[in-house]
């Protein structure tokens, strides 16, 4: 696989999963669907990992902080507490000692505000990439 079908690889699957978390919402699964927006998010940061270190793998994490890190994306602190926030949606909807409170924070607000974000993130990692090739 050459590094543009690496990247490709990344971003259709995260528009896959961002198709998929848009019918959770609409399903009212409200926890699964920011579940999948993490994953949107971190997929697309692997993508630019990939863009950015060439044909080296992306480190085998979660963490989009770490991800952020691992980049040249340079963003504000209120935006990597956001982050550092949507990470809690990959790991509470994992372990069933704190899912359920997760499930009980899912609101429709409170998941609408979060997908829009995630939304307009996944939009602006995107154009990063156009922005270099």
């Amino acid at each position: 696989m050459n590094i543009d079908d690496h990247i490709n690889y990344w971003i259709v699957s995260a528009e896959h999963d961002l198709e998929t978390a848009e019918s959770l919402f609409s399903s009212e699964k409200y926890d699964w669907c920011l579940f999948l927006g993490h994953l949107v998010l971190e997929k697309a940061l692997k993508a630019i990992f990939v863009f950015e270190h060439g044909q080296n793998l992306p480190p085998r994490t979660h963490n989009l902080v770490r991800l952020i890190q691992e980049s040249s994306l340079t963003i504000d602190e209120e935006t990597m507490l956001w982050l550092d926030r949507v990470n809690d949606f990959h790991i509470e909807t994992r372990y069933p000692d704190v899912k359920r409170e997760f499930y009980k924070m899912c609101t429709k607000e409170f998941t609408n505000e979060h997908l829009s974000r995630i939304k307009e993130t996944f939009e602006w990692l995107k154009s990063h990439l156009k922005s270099r090739q």
